[in-house]
C-alpha cells in the first residue's frame, strides 16, 4: 500500500469513527432530553389553549380530556385534529377547537378557537403560521391585540354578510398592505362557529365517566381457605413417663 493510499484510508477511518461517535452522542442526547421536550411542549400547548378561555371558567384538565376531530372543510383541517372540552363541576361550559386557515399569504395558519356553550367566542389564538415577519406578526397575541377582535362574537354577531374585513365590506379591521392574512383568519373563525353550531350536542357532551377500579375477584361461594392440619399427638413411644 502506497503512503498516499495509506493516508487516505487512515483519514477515512478517522472520519468514520468520529461520525459513529457523533451519531451515538446525538442519539443519546435525544433520548435523555425527549421527556423534557415533550413535557415542555405539553405545557406550552396547554398554556396556549387556556388563553382561549376565561380564567376560572373550567376545572378540568383540557389536555387530558382531549377528543378527536375529523378532517372537516368547515375547520379547514386536511388531517384529523382535536378539540378540548371544558367542564365546570362536571357540566360542559365551553370547547376549544383546532382549526386552520388554509389560504394564508404564506400558507396554512393554525388556530385554536375557544367557544362558550352559548355560542360566543371566548378567545382565538394562532398556534402556528408562516406569514411574513412584520406583516403577519399582528395575528400573534403576544405582539398585537388584533386577534382579540373576535372575543364575544358569535355566528350572528355580526351578521354573516359582515364576517369580512372592512376592505371587503365587513366589520373586521385589517393592517394596511396585508389583507390576505386577516381575511383568511376571519373566514376560518367564522367557519369554526358554523362547525360548532352543527355539532354542538357532540362537542358539549358530558364528561366521560372514569373507569372504576377493579376489585379483587371474590372466591367462589362455598369455597374456603384450607386451615392448617391440627398438631398430631406424639407417638406413644415418645411420651414421657
Amino acid at each position: 500500500m502506497t503512503p498516499a493510499l495509506r493516508e487516505t484510508v487512515t483519514t477515512a477511518l478517522t472520519l468514520l469513527v468520529f461520525a459513529v461517535i457523533g451519531s451515538a452522542l446525538l442519539s443519546g442526547t435525544f433520548r435523555l432530553t425527549r421527556p423534557y421536550i415533550a413535557a415542555s411542549e405539553q405545557a406550552e400547548k396547554l398554556a396556549r389553549i387556556s388563553e382561549t378561555l376565561p380564567p376560572g371558567s373550567y376545572d378540568n384538565d383540557l389536555v387530558r380530556d382531549t377528543r378527536p376531530l375529523p378532517a372537516d372543510p368547515l375547520l379547514g383541517l386536511r388531517h384529523p385534529g382535536h378539540y378540548y372540552p371544558a367542564y365546570k363541576n362536571g357540566v360542559p361550559v365551553a370547547v376549544v377547537l383546532e382549526a386552520a386557515a388554509p389560504d394564508g399569504y404564506a400558507g396554512e395558519i393554525r388556530l385554536l378557537v375557544g367557544i362558550m356553550a352559548d355560542g360566543r367566542i371566548a378567545g382565538v389564538r394562532v398556534s402556528a403560521h408562516k406569514e411574513t415577519p412584520g406583516l403577519g406578526d399582528y395575528i400573534d397575541a403576544a405582539k398585537s391585540r388584533w386577534i382579540r377582535v373576535f372575543d364575544g362574537r358569535s355566528l350572528d354577531d355580526p351578521p354573516e354578510a359582515l364576517w369580512k374585513v372592512r376592505k371587503d365590506g365587513g366589520r373586521f379591521d385589517y393592517m394596511a398592505g396585508a389583507t390576505i392574512t386577516p381575511r383568511a383568519v376571519v373566514k376560518a373563525v367564522h367557519k369554526s362557529l358554523k362547525y360548532f353550531a352543527a355539532h354542538r350536542a357532540t362537542l358539549l357532551s358530558p364528561p366521560r365517566p372514569e373507569r372504576p377500579r377493579r376489585d379483587p375477584v371474590p372466591a367462589p361461594r362455598g369455597s374456603h381457605t384450607p386451615s392448617p392440619p391440627p398438631d398430631l399427638p406424639s407417638p406413644a413411644g415418645d411420651r414421657k413417663p
